[in-house]
């Protein structure tokens, strides 16, 4: 049985950790202006977490006028190494084909630069679609390696599998269960989408119990990747069913998954894509993401 957060004793007592956030992006070439959720994510960390350091790894630096405001307040880090897995795994089957397709290998590659940066320098790492809504708890950066789950994934003609989420992480610097999983990657890797990360995780920690915390899912999850969820977060608040659709007090940050509804032409998980996420949607809109993060634009 993983180790629960409730299971541990506080850490309250202690010297207050340093609060140090990681963000990789800028793996691909950058072709258009910084995008307002990216910037939205930064912003939202600075002003909610008030961090020591916004550690921000790139390949490609970003541009326009979203980054020059953020920037200031980044550390800088350029990633000068490939870390991409084996390309050739990717037409093994459906998915890794739609992966390669869709140019969405850059993903896989910062599966290893996260877990690189984390083992390397410790603190939170965090995903860029990201949207901070409650201050992370000091204690959260006092464990040796910490993740919370996210919805159970479904594997064709398999039963559903639990899935550790990637998209928040907190470790100390050279956490034990860090560099097996990324002594682990290469071999569990076989180009779908989380078999090496998010799963893979998952199983290992079934192995390794008291090497992880698990820590609840709704503080970060809350909104999963079901169309009606993606709803929730994106659409105006006008039905019914959205009466109860901000955040409850267990939500410290929210994922966007934006994978999933980025492109214009993917429409199997929510027709909202992201040239409909714009300053004045953010602005003016009545929709659980742009009620909470119109006030990070002021």
């Amino acid at each position: 049985m993983v180790n629960s957060m409730h299971d541990r004793a506080p850490l309250a007592s202690m010297r207050r950790p340093q609060r140090d956030f990681h963000f990789v992006f800028g793996l691909k070439p950058q072709t258009e202006p910084m995008h307002v959720m990216f910037y939205l994510a930064l912003e939202s960390c600075r002003r909610v977490n008030t961090p020591d350091a916004i550690h921000f790894h790139y390949r490609n630096e970003p541009f326009g006028p979203h980054w020059d405001r953020i920037k200031p307040h980044l550390t800088l880090h350029r990633i000068t190494q490939s870390a991409l897995l084996d390309m050739s795994r990717y037409n093994a089957h459906r998915e890794g084909q739609f992966i390669l397709r869709e140019g969405l290998s850059y993903a896989h590659e910062a599966d290893v630069v996260r877990l690189q940066v984390l083992r390397d320098a410790g603190g939170c790492y965090a995903d860029m679609d990201s949207l901070f809504v409650r201050p992370y708890p000091d204690e959260l950066f006092g464990h040796d390696f910490a993740i919370a789950e996210e919805s159970a994934v479904t594997q064709v003609h398999q039963v559903q599998q639990s899935s550790l989420c990637n998209a928040v992480m907190f470790a100390r610097p050279n956490s034990q269960f860090i560099k097996r999983w990324l002594e682990d990657m290469p071999r569990r890797f076989d180009g779908s989408w989380a078999a090496h990360s998010c799963v893979a995780a998952s199983q290992l920690a079934r192995e390794f119990p008291d090497e992880v915390t698990r820590l609840p899912w709704a503080w970060f999850y809350r909104y999963g990747i079901a169309r009606e969820s993606l709803a929730t977060l994106f659409e105006p608040l006008n039905r019914p069913e959205h009466t109860r659709a901000l955040p409850r007090h267990d939500v410290l940050s929210i994922h966007l998954w934006a994978h999933l509804w980025w492109s214009e032409q993917r429409t199997d998980f929510s027709n909202f894509h992201h040239g409909v996420l714009n300053e004045p949607y953010v602005r003016e809109g009545s929709s659980t993401y742009a009620r909470l993060a119109r006030q990070f634009l002021d």
